[in-house]
């Protein structure tokens, strides 16, 4: 735990790496219950944007926050709270800061790497356009993909064979000037896969192409909108270069970021992943109520990939971001309307 003073006075720049290249201390502590005048706390948050280690705010105090320990905590990775107000996106409340610590530092521990890397990419990517801040998530992905971390996770997955499809990836109809789109991989739960994404991105194309079109409905057959990324699919790609430009230039994110203004997607069940983080981009996203939110790449030793860097920071700040990232941890979906990941609830309008 260091102070804003310290924090001031470089405590936190000390070298990153050891012997070995090995990460010494990858996350501080930030303690914001101490006083802090303005010009110290505008000072010290200029520096946490330059230090190199992750910098978690805590706050055991109840009430308001004092403006300048506002200002401190945007230039942090995040901060925690009790009872924080939800306006504030850059602090994550919880219930039990010590439980919520230690949660924190144990997945760090863990995932040092992709924990590391996803805390600069969201510092470098917030005030980025979409397409340059999705191709910096993508090449920090294709980094992460040779990784120790991602390895011991692919080996302890092991092979997981599902049953193949028996029907179109993807469903596009038209009704007047909307243009209707289903993920139909409902046995695999929507997994974004190779043909899922293919389809979605092929539908998404021709409403670029066709400006009769002026709404675009996304949604997801069977029990979850998608369960994100096909796990089956993972490190499959021929070579580094290739998956990056896969995700960048025939992924649905930037598609979507580019057709926001039309598209409203209407999410149920499952979330997770590529799940949420494509539809992020869209204007407008109803959920079904009882909808659950995950984004758990880091504990596979990865970043988001489908643009979730970008989509769900431009939603919710990156600081909610960072947390929801680093821990895995399922955001209902009243937390996800209060933190305006989506954008109303509703009941599932699809035939039973």
């Amino acid at each position: 735990m260091i102070t804003p003073q310290d924090l001031l006075d470089g405590v936190a720049d000390s070298p990153l790496l050891t012997a070995g290249a090995r990460v010494d201390t990858p996350l501080l502590l930030v303690d914001l219950d101490v006083g802090v005048d303005e010009d110290v706390a505008a000072r010290a948050a200029e520096r946490a944007r330059r230090t190199d280690r992750l910098l978690v705010g805590v706050r055991r105090t109840p009430g308001p926050v004092p403006e300048p320990i506002a200002d401190l905590a945007a230039g942090l990775d995040t901060t925690l709270a009790i009872g924080a107000d939800p306006a504030d996106k850059w602090v994550v409340s919880v219930d039990d800061l010590d439980t919520a610590v230690a949660e924190l530092h144990g997945v760090v521990a863990d995932n040092v790497h992709a924990a590391m890397v996803l805390g600069q990419v969201l510092r470098l990517s917030e005030n980025l356009p979409v397409p340059q801040a999705i191709d910096v998530e993508s090449l920090a992905y294709s980094t992460l993909l040779g990784t120790p971390g991602f390895r011991r996770w692919l080996e302890q997955r092991g092979p997981r064979p599902l049953p193949p499809p028996s029907q179109e990836p993807v469903l596009v109809r038209r009704d007047a000037e909307r243009l209707l789109i289903t993920l139909n991989r409902p046995e695999r739960r929507n997994a974004y896969g190779a043909e899922v994404r293919d389809g979605l991105v092929e539908a998404l194309r021709l409403a670029i192409a066709d400006d009769t079109i002026t709404a675009i409905v996304l949604d997801g057959a069977g029990p979850s909108f998608s369960a994100g990324g096909d796990l089956d699919e993972f490190g499959t790609t021929p070579d580094l270069a290739t998956a990056h430009l896969i995700r960048t230039r025939a992924g649905a994110g930037r598609l979507v970021s580019q057709l926001a203004d039309r598209i409203e997607v209407r999410v149920h069940g499952s979330c997770v992943g590529a799940g949420i983080e494509a539809p992020a981009f869209a204007g407008r996203i109803v959920a079904v109520p009882g909808t659950v939110f995950r984004l758990p790449e880091v504990s596979m030793g990865l970043i988001p990939g489908a643009g979730g860097t970008v989509s769900v920071p431009r939603r919710i700040g990156r600081w909610r971001a960072f947390w929801l990232c680093v821990t895995g941890t399922a955001l209902d979906t009243d937390t996800a309307l209060a933190w305006g990941l989506i954008d109303e609830t509703g009941d599932d309008p699809r035939p039973r």
